[in-house]
């Protein structure tokens, strides 16, 4: 209790509110801005994080990860253009419902049920922390070096996994970003790896300029390089406090689809995009009018938006827990963690106990700042829709670059991010994802360290398994592979026949 009031406190003066109401009204804007989207926003402010306190960057960061889904779901409604990829299932049935006149209740249910979904996962990981934080403590001393690499190798099995359709390119550019990781001189043994006697490559790539480069300036290009289209005229009239009524009618629906973005959200490699899909199902199967489903059902808008606003809280649980980033943004997250001294592992629940309440009350004033934010202006932020593709390009690459070139007022650092820019944008042309890159490089870094720091307690390769963890770990990750192969030879099958 002593550890929730401390981190209670943490939040309790002017730098971090600042950056509470930053993120959170920024997060809202970029994410009903449709060609930015969270992802992007984070890696152009990455950079500035290095000269700000570790708590204030942190909030500032999840404000704009627990808000850009409130956001993005304006423009899916509104005009069919989802602000995130992740409210691309909102489209389905929320603009469906603005073509028949209620916009402003399809606004209202996808904030009711944004709120309960970010609230119910954020409680439940508060609840963690009151009950089990004392056993939580002594988790640090089950996970030696061995069992947290074993913890990095499923988190890469799981976003191999998770990429169903395209699972061969996912392992390729998880390996592009693995390669990238092993790049510089390994602290340790004093060892050159791939730097060709460059001096720059001795340190090997930041972390940020590869972000930057692939999320942000990639994304800049595909903006400058399409049309500027009009999007179509969509009015908001109303209030939009009538979704929680409606919301508390459905609450089978809502409390199924709050379990799965909480539990898929724990997942490493698995996402919003998972938990939406059972979600939606399962509300589909409730449903007494499941014909209805992407025509205009307020029910399908719930589950959609309930599943995908519980994930942002579950996805800290991994990244905090063990160290493993659940997918790009808490990726990035962990940036701030590594400029900071911190450690994200079993020892922060020993060593920063409060620390971890400050993050998870973040969330929950974040998103009640950012309800109380659209009930009041959301008139106003559906404008951002109207704002030209080319011109938002040309102000996310000029962000990125001096972003970039403050880190270490590094020229070099520009072109490389151009570099990995070129690389993105390709990737995005041929509709590759590029989550797998950046967890490639921050799984590869944990994997090589993990493995070097464990390496003399390894005589073979049954000694990197021959503990309780890492053992079951890896009969964990035999699990999902056995199930890829299953699921390919029966889909095989069912395509022969």
């Amino acid at each position: 209790m002593e550890a929730f009031w401390i981190g209670l406190q943490n939040l309790m003066v002017a730098p971090v509110l600042i950056a509470i109401l930053i993120g959170s009204v920024g997060g809202l804007i970029i994410g009903a801005v449709p060609g930015i989207g969270p992802a992007i926003a984070i890696a152009i402010l990455l950079p500035a994080t290095v000269f700000l306190d570790d708590l204030v960057s942190l909030v500032l960061l999840l404000g704009v990860y627990g808000s850009s889904m409130y956001g993005g779901a304006i423009p899916a409604i509104l005009i069919n253009t989802p602000g995130t990829p992740v409210n691309a299932l909102t489209t389905y049935d929320g603009h469906a419902m603005t073509r028949r006149g209620e916009a402003s209740r399809a606004l209202s249910l996808a904030y009711s049920a944004s709120f309960f979904g970010g609230c119910f996962s954020i409680c439940m990981a508060l609840i963690a922390l009151f009950v089990f934080g004392p056993f939580l403590r002594d988790l640090g001393a089950l996970f030696g070096q061995r069992d947290i690499l074993m913890a990095a190798v499923l988190g890469g099995v799981l976003l191999v996994a998770a990429h169903r359709q395209t699972m061969g390119i996912a392992a390729m550019l998880f390996g592009f970003g693995f390669l990238i990781a092993m790049i510089g001189r390994q602290s340790t043994r004093k060892i050159d790896r791939y730097t060709f006697d460059i001096d720059y490559l001795f340190a090997g790539f930041n972390l940020i300029v590869v972000i930057v480069g692939i999320f942000a300036l990639s994304q800049a290009m595909i903006l400058m390089t399409g049309k500027d289209d009009d999007p179509p005229e969509a009015r908001v009239t109303g209030g939009m406090l009538s979704g929680f009524r409606e919301l508390f009618s459905k609450k089978l629906i809502s409390f199924f689809s709050a379990c799965y973005g909480t539990v898929m959200g724990i997942i490493p490699g698995v996402g919003e995009f998972v938990a939406q899909f059972f979600s939606y199902s399962t509300a589909r199967a409730l449903s007494k009018e499941p014909a209805r489903f992407g025509h205009g059902s307020p029910d399908g808008l719930i589950a959609s938006e309930t599943s995908n606003n519980a994930v942002p809280a579950a996805a800290m649980i991994p990244l905090l827990a063990l160290g493993v980033p659940g997918e790009a943004l808490t990726a990035m997250m962990m940036v701030v963690f590594f400029d900071a001294g911190i450690k994200p592992g079993p020892d922060i629940f020993e060593n920063n106990p409060d620390f971890l309440f400050s993050l998870f009350i973040a969330l929950l004033i974040i998103n009640v700042l950012v309800l109380a934010t659209l009930l009041v202006s959301t008139k106003y932020i559906a404008r951002m829709i109207y704002i030209p593709n080319r011109f938002l390009g040309a102000m996310i690459m000029l962000l990125s670059f001096v972003g970039v070139y403050s880190i270490r007022n590094s020229l070099v650092d520009c072109m490389f991010a151009v570099g990995f820019g070129f690389v993105g944008f390709v990737l995005r042309r041929l509709d590759w994802p590029l989550v797998p890159i950046v967890l490639g490089l921050v799984l590869g870094s944990i994997i090589v360290e993990r493995l070097t720091a464990g390496a003399g307690q390894v005589k073979s390769l049954v000694d990197l398994i021959n503990r309780p963890v890492s053992g079951t770990l890896f009969v964990v990750i035999l699990m999902v592979i056995g199930f890829i192969i299953w699921t390919s030879l029966k889909n095989r099958r069912q395509h022969y026949q």
